[in-house]
């Protein structure tokens, strides 16, 4: 990792936040970001502003927040670090004019949980940084290779409890297998399916009933 602009991808923010902070040497380090967040954090000094945000999603406020920090003049580097599970696309189309022409000596570096809910437009203007976690990795249990209806129904039940913030990790890690495994008749549309899945859970659908459409619609997709 560097303290330069970049989207980091991540399924540690916390871990990966105190990892940034300790790059840095005489930046100015602007830090704006969620309660979840700021829970993984540890007590660390190297931020030269931190600003916890009231709810767990990064709101129209906070992006507003950032864009007037990236605007005060400055002799030195400013790295504004904008770090939550959830940015939606409201505040990245806010951000998306301040981060294609930032001001002088000022980098934006967005640390979140998955690529695919990153608007297009952001990842075309920023280098995306993605993190592995090989023992998250390791312990993901559907073979999508050899799906099928009654493995997908144990899947899903087995998720009763998840959280919106895992099905995400579990809907990339479904994407991903599901792309390499070249078992499936991925069009456009099909793709458009994951990204919209993302944006569901952001809008509060059921993380079961997510996962549950995108099982079954790529079982439809599957070649015979």
């Amino acid at each position: 990792m560097q303290l330069s602009s970049q989207v980091i991808i991540t399924q540690e923010i916390g871990k990966t936040l105190i990892e940034l902070e300790r790059l840095r040497v005489d930046e100015n380090i602007v830090e704006i970001i969620t309660p979840q967040v700021s829970r993984e954090v540890e007590d660390v000094a190297s931020s030269s502003y931190r600003h916890i945000t009231e709810k767990e999603s990064f709101r129209l406020d906070d992006a507003k927040m950032a864009i007037e920090k990236a605007y005060i003049a400055s002799a030195v580097d400013n790295i504004i670090i904008l770090a939550s599970s959830r940015f939606s696309i409201e505040v990245q189309n806010k951000l998306l004019k301040v981060i294609e022409e930032p001001p002088r000596h000022v980098s934006f570096v967005l640390v979140t949980s998955s690529k695919a809910a990153i608007l297009p437009t952001i990842r075309s203007r920023l280098p995306v940084t993605t993190l592995k976690n090989q023992k998250e990795l390791e312990s993901f249990e559907l073979n999508i290779k050899s799906l099928d209806l009654a493995s997908a129904y144990k899947y899903i039940q087995e998720q009763k409890r998840t959280n919106a913030v895992d099905m995400k990790s579990i809907i990339e890690h479904i994407s991903i297998d599901a792309i390499k495994s070249q078992r499936f008749e991925l069009d456009e549309a099909a793709l458009q399916l994951f990204y919209d899945a993302y944006k569901a859970l952001d809008l509060g659908s059921p993380p079961q009933f997510v996962l549950t459409t995108i099982l079954l619609k790529l079982l439809a997709k599957k070649r015979r």
